[in-house]
């Protein structure tokens, strides 16, 4: 029987809980597809989830190329699939296409019940072996930021023991888990008990997992939302970041009115900075994938092909910030 992962994606997320609203435009006009400035280490990452696109692995690595990416994420499931033959050779692909893999999703269900949280620590290991076999280093995913019953040290104590038990596991086979934490104000407000929603947050749990292979997933979004600075991005090293989501915000709406689920493409509005969190990143020597999560959804009715092509457009206009 071929192992099957299970992901819970923030896309499906906040399809389940987030109120519906109007959309925001997409990035405006017919850009050049511009060269990114100065030098810098941290790659343009495809990942189609986050942008809407439905693509198997081998499509994901040809759309990636196809539309000037330097990073894919992988697919666990289907790589774990492969034998060792059709595994090199999409390896081989892979390399010969001059991409790296990006950050692969965490599918352990530390959030809910300790049954679901056992049952999915069971499957871990293969999860991480697979994994490593290919070559992948990075996994992320998401905290929420608030809890209806446990209270902020509860929830604190129940994610470090939960996370690392995960992490060791990962850590076993070279990996690294990077952790996001959510700042979206309209988020925040909606649990009763307020739980990590900045960066001083992330790093108090962090240092509460107590394992060297955790760090954060820093996005541009909750950064700007949390109130976080380019000081506190100066504070960090390369090591402690795993990946870095990079996003814009809708313009003509307030701050503590944005919404989780409707952003838009990277330096598309201004209404962020990305060229001082992208500078910042660049400046503590970040060397790993940066993706666009914009959720958005006229972003997401476009057909695979346009979507890679305008997420690859905003991403290298963002790129092109870089000093």
């Amino acid at each position: 029987m071929k192992p099957t992962f299970i992901r819970l994606n923030r896309r499906q997320f906040f399809r389940r809980t987030a109120l519906a609203g109007a959309t925001a435009a997409l990035l405006p006009g017919a850009l050049g597809l511009a060269q990114s400035g100065g030098a810098r280490r941290m790659k343009i990452a495809f990942t189609p989830g986050s942008i809407g696109v439905r693509a198997s692995q081998t499509e994901a690595i040809r759309l990636a190329h196809k539309h000037g990416f330097e990073a894919v994420e992988p697919n666990a499931g289907y790589l774990a699939s492969l034998d060792d033959s059709a595994l090199k050779a999409l390896l081989d692909d892979l390399k010969g296409k001059n991409l790296v893999w990006a950050a692969a999703g965490f599918p352990l269900q530390f959030r809910g019940d300790e049954q679901a949280f056992e049952a999915s620590l069971k499957e871990l290991p293969k999860f991480a072996a697979t994994l490593k076999k290919a070559g992948a280093e990075r996994v992320g995913t998401w905290l929420t930021p608030g809890h209806n019953t446990l209270s902020r040290e509860e929830n604190l104590e129940q994610h470090a023991k939960r996370l690392r038990e995960g992490a060791r596991i990962l850590k076993e086979h070279g990996l690294r888990l990077g952790l996001e934490y959510v700042g979206t104000i309209t988020s925040r407000q909606k649990s009763k008990f307020p739980f990590v929603f900045n960066l001083a947050g992330a790093r108090e749990l962090i240092a509460r997992i107590g394992q060297d292979n955790v760090g954060l997933v820093l996005d541009s979004w909750h950064w700007w939302q949390a109130g976080d600075t380019v000081a506190d991005l100066h504070s960090l090293k390369n090591a402690q970041v795993v990946s870095v989501d990079l996003n814009d915000a809708p313009a003509g709406l307030a701050k503590d009115q944005q919404l989780d689920n409707q952003r838009e493409l990277p330096a598309s509005t201004g209404v962020i900075d990305v060229a001082s969190f992208l500078n910042a990143l660049n400046q503590i020597g970040y060397d790993g994938p940066v993706r666009a999560e914009p959720f958005n959804k006229k972003l997401n009715d476009l057909d695979d092909e346009a979507a890679s092509a305008a997420t690859a457009q905003a991403m290298k206009k963002a790129f092109a910030f870089i000093k």
